[in-house]
């Protein structure tokens, strides 16, 4: 039986996320504290106390969800003796690579914090507020959207999230959005939902944000992780650094092959999935697929006890 470890992305956030396992675990706060200094901020006051900042606002919520993630996986490591060698493969749904990678041993949790801190900023103003839309199209398979995006010429629409069988997301400028919902409604009678998202991630309207963090991305120290990281962009296992790093800046503006990549571990016989971070949102997307696997999620201080 094979195992693997996966972490959530944007959208899992909410305010008073890992502050029961702060109050109770020492290598918890330690992790919050660890970013709170390196990023010359106090985010743990953000993520733990409503109004004291915007969580939702994505320059703060990529390292925070990452940091909340790290500091279950450090307490599992300790109360557990879970170790990252024991599992197969890790994964994390678009800034959850970064956590994969922290864990994985090949970026450290200072430099992932700041490089999520500035991808969130240049993700957030690549695009002017209220210019860009994504929305989630229900039921529907890639290649009847795809089809749909094509037929009528739509310049910014791409899939930006292959998530799971029944979840496809796609992006672009509102106006093209809003007229593919209803081409997608009327052509193939599918439901979609607009998500309450501040730009429009994982399109070409991005590519300014992956030029801005080529830098950033590749003078970082990124060390060859412990266990295959399955990337974002091509949905297969990578350990080299350098390609790593090349993936890293694409994945910005690249489709997100969530689907893929679970189809890829269940390939390679991983039969037992842990999420490890706030929300379970991937544990839901797990369970669209028709194969019998075991699903764990830990994300509060009632998950580590039990």
């Amino acid at each position: 039986m094979k195992k693997s470890i996966l972490f959530p992305g944007q959208g899992s956030q909410y305010v008073g996320m890992g502050l029961d396992l702060y109050n109770s675990y020492q290598e918890a706060k330690d992790t919050y504290h660890e970013v709170d200094e390196a990023l010359k901020l106090k985010l743990s006051d953000i993520i733990f106390n409503e109004g004291i900042g915007d969580i939702n606002l994505t320059t703060n919520t990529q390292p925070a969800i990452m940091t909340t993630g790290v500091a279950i996986f450090r307490v599992l490591q300790k109360q557990h003796n879970i170790k990252i060698e024991n599992f197969s493969y890790c994964a994390g749904h678009s800034l959850g690579e970064y956590t994969a990678l922290v864990c994985a041993g090949s970026l450290s949790l200072v430099d992932a914090a700041k490089i999520l801190r500035s991808r969130g900023e240049f993700m957030q103003t690549a695009v002017a507020p209220g210019e860009g839309s994504m929305a989630a199209v229900l039921g529907a398979e890639v290649s009847e959207v795809e089809l749909i995006i094509n037929e009528n010429n739509y310049p910014s629409i791409e899939i930006s999230n292959d998530n799971c069988p029944g979840q496809i997301v796609i992006s672009g400028k509102k106006l093209e959005v809003e007229k593919c919902t209803m081409d997608i409604k009327k052509k193939i009678s599918k439901k979609s939902i607009f998500l309450p998202v501040s730009a429009p991630f994982h399109c070409k309207l991005m590519i300014p944000a992956s030029e801005n963090m080529k830098d950033l991305i590749r003078d970082c120290n990124l060390k060859n992780p412990i266990i295959p990281i399955i990337s974002n962009v091509s949905a297969n296992e990578v350990v080299d650094s350098k390609q790593i790093k090349k993936l890293l800046i694409e994945q910005i503006y690249k489709r997100v092959r969530w689907r893929e990549i679970i189809e890829y571990m269940l390939k390679n016989s991983v039969t037992d999935f842990l999420e490890i971070g706030p929300g379970k949102a991937l544990s839901g997307m797990l369970k669209r697929f028709k194969q019998e696997i075991l699903i764990n999620s830990y994300n509060s201080l009632e998950d580590i006890k039990n």
